[in-house]
């Protein structure tokens, strides 16, 4: 009887050892992969004025669903340089090429995302939040000297550079 008994466990074990063998190998298939024209990166015009916009966008709820869906369907707009979307802040910093995108396609692309997507408070921007302005940007920026005739361009621009000289005398001291 004990010769049966260590003849049936000697079996068992046999039986799992042989039968629970789990080293299959994966299975690797090669897959040939057609790349469209439009899957190529997109390559940037060095030629090309980009300007900067930041806006607000109501609707979000999650940062990986909606914030980053966003981000990525206005990068890969043609003619987006950069696309950044914070969702604690809710906001939306995109630097563009102005001969290829508008705001008002910016705009759409956030709409095509979700119909609960709204943008607001759009405004051209000369860096974005956290970006440090030189005194030239800023005195760039200013929309003083915007809407004057060429000579009172002229002047705007020689009051800011004096501004700026100022500004960088009293740093030096």
């Amino acid at each position: 009887m004990k010769i049966f008994k260590n003849v049936i466990v000697a079996s068992a074990l046999l039986l799992a050892f042989t039968s629970c063998k789990d080293k299959a190998e994966p299975e690797v298939k090669t897959v040939d992969v057609e790349v469209s024209s439009k899957e190529v990166s997109k390559t940037l015009d060095p030629n090309a004025t980009y300007a900067k916009v930041e806006f607000g966008i109501d609707g979000m709820t999650c940062a990986m669903g909606c914030a980053k869906t966003i981000e990525k369907k206005m990068a890969k707009m043609d003619g987006v340089k950069s696309a950044k979307v914070d969702f604690d802040k809710r906001l939306a910093m995109v630097e563009y090429d102005e001969a290829k995108v508008t705001p008002k396609s910016l705009e759409e692309a956030v709409a095509k995302v979700g119909d609960v997507y709204k943008v607001k408070d759009m405004k051209v921007v000369g860096s974005f939040d956290g970006e440090a302005k030189t005194c030239a940007e800023t005195c760039k920026d200013k929309k003083g000297c915007a809407n004057k005739t060429e000579a009172e361009k002229k002047a705007c621009k020689e009051a800011c550079k004096k501004e700026c000289s100022k500004k960088e005398e009293k740093k030096a001291e």
